[in-house]
């Protein structure tokens, strides 16, 4: 299994087109990076049919977003050029067909075309690993697991204040540090303490608060025969906490803490 870890880690996500907004905003096309400027009227553009509802949005939604002072008129023609130019750009990996269709007066990424995201696709394993483990398919559930790990390369690309990509960068970071944690934890079951403690302190560079996190880390300091890390990983917890919501850890966590203390070989 750990093995297998390893190796879909290393996976990446290919398609004709993919506009990717996990850690930064970039477009590969044929799995080659094309000149788009972050923040560039094509970056909001896509960025913004990427991340809402099966990746469609109003004409006039888009036309607000991407020239909010500007005259409908001049808006329109503006939005028209920037359809076109994209075609230009991305046509030849799709055959021909345009990135951007435009049906029942919303513009849509062209998904039948061979466009893709890489948020749908970290979203679509993260959510098939949860159906495994549910069917109780573990093998299956970490390979899943491990594909969305890595397709997860950061938070969610956005320009300015979009609720849009607000409200879907916490709703997939909390998804991403759920797979960390699922990953964490297989690995410790099956005595790959040294992954299993990455996968906790990479969950932790992520969230410094979260309390499963620093326990997971704790447990693996002394199966690694490094008791005094493990203290001092409930030292940094209680820091970070205190400092964070003037609060102390849980109990479960100190509990852990005088276990380590007093009798770590029922750690």
């Amino acid at each position: 299994m750990a093995d297998e870890i390893r190796h879909d880690v290393a996976a990446d996500v290919t398609q004709p087109v993919l506009i990717c907004l996990l850690g930064s905003f970039r477009v590969l096309k044929v799995g080659a990076n094309v000149p788009v400027r972050s923040g560039g009227k094509t970056a909001i553009l896509l960025s913004s049919l990427a991340l809402r509802d099966r990746h469609r949005a109003s004409r006039q939604s888009l036309l607000e977003t991407l020239w909010p002072d500007t005259d409908s008129a001049r808006s329109a023609h503006a939005l028209n050029s920037l359809i076109y130019a994209l075609r230009q750009l991305l046509g030849d990996a799709l055959a021909g067909a345009p990135p951007v269709v435009y049906t029942a007066g919303a513009y849509e990424l062209n998904e039948g075309a061979g466009v893709g995201v890489d948020v749908a696709h970290f979203d679509t394993s993260a959510t098939t690993a949860e159906r495994h483990l549910r069917e109780g398919d573990i093998p299956a559930a970490v390979r899943s697991w491990c594909r969305a790990a890595a397709i997860y390369k950061g938070d969610v690309y956005a320009v300015g204040e979009d609720i849009h990509a607000i409200v879907q960068r916490e709703r997939l970071r909390g998804l991403y540090l759920s797979v960390l944690a699922h990953l964490a934890d297989q690995c410790f079951r099956e005595s790959n303490y040294s992954e299993a403690l990455g996968y906790a302190l990479r969950l932790l560079s992520h969230d410094p608060c979260r309390e499963d996190g620093h326990r997971m880390a704790m447990r693996c300091y002394v199966r690694l025969g490094e008791r005094a890390q493990a203290l001092r990983q409930y030292r940094l917890c209680a820091k970070i906490l205190a400092s964070e919501f003037d609060a102390q850890p849980e109990a479960l966590t100190g509990v852990l803490f005088e276990q380590v203390r007093t009798n770590p070989g029922a750690v």
